[in-house]
């Protein structure tokens, strides 16, 4: 009696128990298959890069750059602010291809704590270069090239020309003139440098600050004992 009993007990917990396996197998199998197909469905993409704004110069394309950049960026005055105080510059339309070089760079920003660093007293403040790492991979980035000179369009080098080394002077590379200008400073001008450098714009306000920095005392090679920083440039109405 005891055996017919005890049959049924049995055979009721076997059949729960292998119930019990058959739920846990199916749990198991159904976080495979889950996991499986969330991982197919996320394969990253490569990201596309980006293209630059503006190309790299060379003496290949910076003529024809400049042709079209001067014609959608019209601006001829700038503003130059120092650590002696603020220069208006008034840029020259007939030397556009000068005056669109200048608004280019200031647009990149390629000024921003760059330094006048040569002075010559009586003479002549000279600007756009400086002794960090951060300026030469900015001129890295915006290229390697020469403009041509535009020197006959009647400018002189008389107080407060704008002026910028020319392509025709010996190593001009050296000199990066591009990147460069001078502001001359002497009373009465310096007419001995018209034919050979650029006049391509003057200064309309801000002439008591080039003599300050003309006044900084400096070394054997002209370069002020304390940096004479231009903070920024931007362009004005």
């Amino acid at each position: 009696m005891r055996f017919l009993l005890m049959f049924p007990m049995a055979f009721g917990i076997g059949l729960f128990l292998l119930s019990c396996e058959d739920k846990q197998t199916s749990k198991k199998t159904d976080t495979t298959v889950v996991k499986d197909s969330v991982t197919a469905e996320t394969k990253v993409k490569p990201k596309k890069k980006a293209e630059p704004e503006y190309p790299e110069l060379t003496d290949a394309n910076a003529m024809e750059f400049f042709l079209e950049f001067e014609k959608e960026n019209p601006e001829n005055k700038v503003r130059i602010t120092t650590d002696f105080g603020i220069i208006d510059i008034s840029l020259y339309d007939k030397t556009k291809f000068h005056r669109a070089n200048f608004v280019y760079l200031t647009k990149r920003n390629y000024f921003d704590n760059t330094q006048f660093y040569r002075v010559v007293e009586n003479f002549v403040i000279q600007g756009g270069s400086g002794d960090g790492l951060n300026l030469y991979k900015k001129r890295r980035k915006i290229g390697r090239y020469l403009l041509p000179p535009d020197t006959k369009q009647g400018y002189t080098h008389k107080r407060g020309a704008v002026s910028m080394p020319s392509s025709e002077i010996e190593n001009a590379y050296k000199l990066a003139s591009p990147y460069q200008f001078f502001i001359i400073q002497r009373e009465g001008g310096a007419h001995y440098l018209d034919g050979d450098y650029t006049v391509f714009g003057e200064v309309i306000s801000g002439m008591d600050v080039v003599d300050k920095i003309n006044a900084v005392e400096t070394d054997e090679g002209d370069w002020p004992l304390s940096n004479v920083y231009i903070k920024k440039v931007e362009i004005i109405d």
